[in-house]
């Protein structure tokens, strides 16, 4: 049995006692009937997150789309003006019943001018007829590069939760503490949760989160029943270049 393949047997059985334990972290989560297609947005956090959610979607039946981005996916930010030329042409084109928005550790700005973007971020959702979906990122160990942000960082889910909360129901957040805790946590349950490198997942991270995601959007959408565990798990995914440091 290849290294790859016991790993992903070994995130099979966690997430079969994960998936019926644990809060929520839901904090007025949108409400619809039906999920037919999920658009995925954020950074390099959300690209390998992406990864187990592809399949878990398709196991279950649901269009998904991932347009995360490596150094970048920001409403807000650094190079955020430059990801508003093309995101409201992404999203009206993919047809979503759903937009999920990780925050980013690149969303670096006022509280005023995170509230701003998210809520610029809703109504181009809404405009094209799907709901918002805001979560909380990750904790990060932060490295010089990031230091100078963290402030920033800290309050960027008062600034989500504040547009969620005025959102008359057409967006929520989702407080993602209930996967990844309050702090950075290389190792969980005596697995490697989180790359060396302070900031991304590894793959057993990456499932619990897609796992937890999962449920929280079956709490949200009613009529949608996510696929169990063991029907996406062990479909390669885990063996992908972007998990590195794990």
């Amino acid at each position: 049995m290849t290294k790859t393949r016991s790993l992903i047997l070994g995130l099979t059985g966690l997430l079969l006692l994960t998936a019926c334990s644990g809060r929520s972290g839901a904090t007025d989560a949108p409400t619809a009937g039906g999920l037919s297609k999920v658009l995925f947005l954020g950074d390099s956090i959300a690209a390998g997150e992406a990864l187990p959610l592809a399949a878990a979607f398709k196991a279950g039946g649901v269009g998904f789309r991932s347009i995360a981005a490596d150094g970048g996916g920001n409403v807000v930010g650094p190079f955020s003006d430059k990801n508003w030329e093309k995101l409201p042409g992404q999203i009206t084109s993919a047809r979503p019943t759903a937009v999920v928005y990780q925050l980013t550790t690149y969303d670096w700005g006022s509280e005023r001018q995170q509230r701003a973007a998210y809520d610029r971020l809703l109504t181009t959702v809404t405009g094209a007829g799907a709901r918002l979906v805001l979560v909380t990122a990750p904790p990060i160990r932060p490295d010089d590069f990031y230091r100078p942000h963290m402030a920033d960082l800290a309050h960027a889910p008062d600034a989500a939760r504040a547009v969620a909360a005025e959102s008359h129901g057409q967006a929520g957040l989702l407080d993602a503490d209930a996967v990844w805790g309050g702090t950075y946590q290389r190792v969980r349950d005596g697995r490697t949760d989180r790359s060396s490198d302070g900031i991304h997942t590894c793959p057993q991270g990456a499932a619990r989160f897609a796992d937890w995601l999962l449920a929280r959007l079956a709490e949200s959408f009613p009529g949608f029943t996510p696929a169990a565990p063991r029907s996406w798990a062990n479909t390669g995914w885990s063996a992908d270049d972007h998990f590195k440091g794990c």
